[in-house]
């Protein structure tokens, strides 16, 4: 097949509190033959924040990182859900506001950049499926998962706004993640709160509310049966995963449900160590979900 090549931009989690996800990514890339190149000087997205405050500044931001791909003439490749959103949408204004376009180039010249508003902005689950293909994917796998239960957790950024964000053909009843799933031999689980908000954007200002919204999702999601959560947003990780017994604590009951970013679980049915993947550097344990892998790995025989 033909050479898959990406700027890519890894986001601030993945190099700090999500180290995983960075390390995951790059496995999984290297095995697949999928080349990035990483934009190393670009800045955050803002994550949302800063356009509240600033919109202009960040879209300046967000527009001298295309600008970095369009230098290179590829399309970039995220795996944050929360900064495929803010860059398709700085990027859909860009493309259709060409005035808006003049005025940010004006700002990122001095620093060698020009965007010229044809760059396109995947993510990472997107690439999987539309570019390389589940069924490339497949010959790659090692070990099928199956006798495992997987629930998606999309994060509203890869969904939403559905004008601007239109890979799933029906935002309300997403299917990418569980397509993947099945592919690799899980079986998915179907829950409400699949495409909800994890709580993490309003945790600065209602801790208590952010707890509360994830600890609806993950409870509903352990109650159908799911032995762990697969998000492609490490800031809805950070909520489900590291805030989990906080949220624990909110919600009145243990609840324990691994969370997993969708490269590690990718590595793992490519035959990854899961020590490699660094599974075992998550808050919740993943100790009794690598258990299942296990016996998934021996029906494999």
């Amino acid at each position: 097949m033909k050479q898959l090549r990406y700027a890519f931009f890894p986001g601030c989690v993945s190099k700090g509190a999500c180290r995983e996800l960075y390390d995951s990514t790059r496995i999984i890339t290297s095995i697949l033959g999928i080349d990035l190149v990483e934009l190393e000087k670009a800045s955050c997205c803002g994550a949302g924040v800063i356009e509240e405050i600033k919109p202009r500044t960040a879209d300046a931001l967000n527009t001298r990182t295309l600008g970095m791909a369009s230098k290179l003439g590829l399309p970039i490749m995220t795996q944050c859900s929360t900064c495929q959103g803010v860059l398709s949408q700085v990027n859909h204004r860009l493309k259709n506001d060409k005035t808006l376009l003049e005025e940010m180039n004006q700002v990122i010249e001095h620093q060698g950049y020009a965007y010229d508003g044809t760059t396109e902005v995947k993510h990472l689950l997107w690439i999987l499926i539309q570019d390389y293909g589940l069924e490339n994917v497949a010959k790659h796998v090692a070990y099928k998962l199956h006798g495992i239960k997987l629930a998606s957790f999309y994060g509203c950024y890869l969904l939403r706004p559905s004008t601007v964000m239109q890979f799933e053909k029906d935002p309300q009843n997403p299917e990418s993640l569980e397509n993947v799933f099945t592919m690799l031999g899980a079986e998915p689980v179907i829950y409400d709160g699949r495409t909800k908000c994890c709580g993490f954007p309003i945790s600065m200002m209602d801790l208590k509310s952010s707890f509360t919204m994830a600890g609806k999702n993950l409870i509903e999601a352990k109650s159908k049966g799911a032995d762990a959560i697969v998000t492609p947003c490490p800031l809805c990780h950070l909520n489900l995963d590291s805030r989990q017994p906080d949220v624990e604590k909110v919600m009145g009951q243990k609840i324990d449900l691994p969370i997993l970013h969708l490269s590690q679980l990718v590595g793992l049915a490519l035959g990854v160590d899961a020590k490699k993947l660094k599974l075992d550097k998550h808050i919740v344990s993943t100790k009794l979900f690598l258990e299942k892998f296990e016996e998934a790995k021996g029906r494999n025989v």
